[in-house]
């Protein structure tokens, strides 16, 4: 990392900015985030004795492996036009399907000068919109799409804690490492692709703006939709929404599992893996058989009804499950299950212009899996 000025002309100055109370309990919090920051960055003491969360210490010890210093100069890269365009290239399916979500993030936020930000899985941007501040430098340093806001790049942030913690998280001004990042304020949560890898995270981040820890549940809600419109964009013949008994369907709160048409799991969102114990998805897909007790017939039989059915699972445990189409609609005259699936096959190589190679990308399957599909060699 290049040790020249970036963001703050003096960080002595930053730090006592960014610790600046303005109530009782602000002030308290700010005190034992100081402290923790001299016992375990000035390296006193190996943990700060619950001054801080786990996971912030955590990150904090994996900033100084990394042989970072707290006061060092933070330089972000510049992002060229070329590596702008690559990386929009390479996420275009997850910035497409997440938009709608940014969208509505951005007018929900437009009065706390907080906006969202989409990155990667390895914390690369990917989109960003809202209240954003285009003559703030420290604004556009973190919005441009391709640049790298990786733990290990700049270090501790909602951005890389999501990633690497996988959980939702909160952080305000001086619990992030560098001071050259202090002024931001952002809270953060991890997405979950449709094969139950890492996708990337959603961050909600403000500069200079009064903390606001109630934006870690949004964000981690805002996440599941993203993570539920992913697999509503993967082809399928049949998706089932799940939940337990007395929770009611069609919410974001459903598990979503999506099949081909030998009934074969082709996405699932975190909650069905969680009610199914369903892990990432290996090289050979898992048949619907495994994981109900029921013929996979009687769950495409449950679509032409239109009603939720009990589904047994394997392990003696019941689930309700509403099957629906392939758009995501309860319709009993929807075509035949393979004609669906191979249509949205075709409109995405239509809307490819052909190229069959980025309509697989877009999709998330192989191009041998798109000719296979279209009955093309």
């Amino acid at each position: 990392m290049k040790q020249r000025p970036a963001l703050a002309h003096n960080p002595a100055a930053l730090t006592m900015t960014m610790l600046l109370p303005t109530t009782p309990a602000s002030r308290d919090r700010a005190e034992r985030v100081q402290r923790a920051r001299e016992q375990v960055l000035g390296r006193q003491l190996a943990a700060s004795g619950g001054l801080v969360a786990p996971w912030i210490e955590r990150s904090w010890q994996r900033c100084m492996a990394h042989g970072h210093r707290p006061e060092q100069r933070l330089d972000f890269d510049a992002v060229s036009p070329a590596r702008a365009r690559a990386a929009a290239e390479a996420n275009h399916h997850l910035a497409r399907v997440a938009r709608p979500v940014l969208e509505h993030l951005a007018r929900a936020l437009a009065q706390t000068r907080y906006f969202p930000i989409l990155t990667n899985a390895d914390g690369v941007v990917v989109d960003a919109l809202g209240a954003i501040d285009r003559d703030d430098r420290r604004a556009t340093l973190i919005t441009r799409a391709g640049t790298d806001l990786s733990e290990a790049r700049v270090g501790t942030t909602a951005i890389g804690a999501a990633l690497i913690e996988q959980q939702p998280v909160w952080l305000h001004r001086a619990e992030h490492f560098f001071a050259d990042t202090g002024a931001y304020s952002c809270a953060g949560a991890p997405l979950r692709g449709p094969d139950g890898h890492s996708a990337g995270m959603l961050d909600l981040t403000g500069i200079d703006v009064a903390e606001r820890p109630e934006l870690k549940h949004l964000a981690a809600q805002a996440a599941r939709s993203i993570e539920n419109a992913l697999v509503l964009a993967r082809p399928h013949a049949l998706l089932l929404r799940l939940n337990w008994h007395g929770a009611h369907l069609g919410g974001d709160a459903d598990g979503l599992l999506a099949l081909d048409a030998e009934g074969c799991v082709v996405a699932a969102n975190p909650g069905a893996r969680d009610m199914l114990a369903l892990p990432p998805m290996p090289g050979t897909a898992q048949h619907a058989s495994t994981l109900f007790a029921m013929p996979e017939a009687a769950l495409f039989d449950a679509h032409a009804s239109g009603r939720p059915v009990e589904a047994p699972l394997w392990s003696g445990l019941r689930l309700w499950v509403q099957a629906v189409g392939a758009r995501g609609r309860v319709d009993s005259t929807a075509q035949p299950l393979k004609q669906v699936e191979s249509d949205l096959i075709r409109k995405a190589v239509a809307d490819a212009r052909g190229n069959v190679a980025l309509a697989a990308r877009r999709l998330g399957i192989s191009r041998a899996t798109v000719y296979r599909k279209l009955g093309r060699r």
